[in-house]
């Protein structure tokens, strides 16, 4: 029998707690439920979500502040709940490594869609022998080495670093493709599940960041180009081993 996937809901609206719960626990998920940070924390000391529906205006520690915290110690997906008309919020979210984020009031069903697809994406812990056979493990590039079985990114220097999702994700999207051009809908279909949003600002975020943890420059890109009316390129050489 194939285990439930298991979600946190965290949000001090208990109306919203128990909408979420009853309709997740009828999409066949496990669902645990936290009213603010302390009880979330309590939560995550004995269980291992694997997705974190996280409410950003709460008393006490918000949502942002959380969402930092969790990124300490974890990659698990996290999507915000955010106020409809803040884009702010959205933007904040994403630097904070928050994988997605939906406006109040949603749709369940919509939350739900948005749920799936990110579990589709998370392979934190997918077993070698799941991994196809001509999948390559290891993908070399700009002094870098992307670990597409445990998600490291590590530098010839010895930094290592640890991938949300939706970073490693992007990144993987990229070095499978290196020299073509990347629009927004491409790349918000294969990290978020979806086309962009017209005007939306996340796309560039989420490639902002990863720029970041790369040490790229958006000015003098040595990794990753921006094509001005169409997307974003790989400029680097990429090399690929088992």
């Amino acid at each position: 029998m194939v285990k439930s996937k298991q979600l946190l809901v965290v949000d001090d609206d208990q109306e919203i707690r128990q909408l979420l719960e009853e309709y997740l626990q009828r999409a066949e998920f496990d669902v645990l439920t936290a009213a603010n940070g302390v009880e979330m924390h309590q939560l995550l000391e004995n269980n291992q979500p694997d997705l974190i529906i996280l409410d950003i205006m709460m008393p006490g520690d918000d949502g942002f502040t959380l969402c930092k915290q969790i990124r300490t110690r974890s990659e698990v997906p996290i999507i915000m709940l955010t106020a409809a008309s803040d884009e702010a919020d959205k933007i904040i979210g994403l630097e904070l490594g928050a994988d997605d984020y939906i406006a109040k009031p949603f749709s369940p069903r919509e939350l739900l869609a948005r749920i799936k697809a990110l579990l589709r994406r998370a392979q934190f812990q997918t077993p070698q022998e799941e991994i196809p056979e001509k999948t390559h493990r290891y993908h070399h590039f700009a002094g870098w080495t992307l670990d597409g079985l445990t998600h490291h990114l590590s530098h010839e220097d010895g930094t290592v670093q640890d991938l949300s999702g939706s970073d490693f994700t992007l990144l993987q999207l990229f070095l499978l493709n290196p020299g073509a051009v990347l629009d927004r809908d491409t790349i918000s279909d294969a990290t978020r599940g979806r086309e962009s949003l017209p005007m939306e600002r996340g796309i560039d975020v989420q490639i902002s960041r990863l720029r970041q943890k790369l040490r790229d420059s958006g000015k003098n890109p040595h990794i990753i180009k921006t094509i001005r009316g169409n997307g974003y390129m790989l400029i680097a050489e990429v090399s690929h081993q088992d």
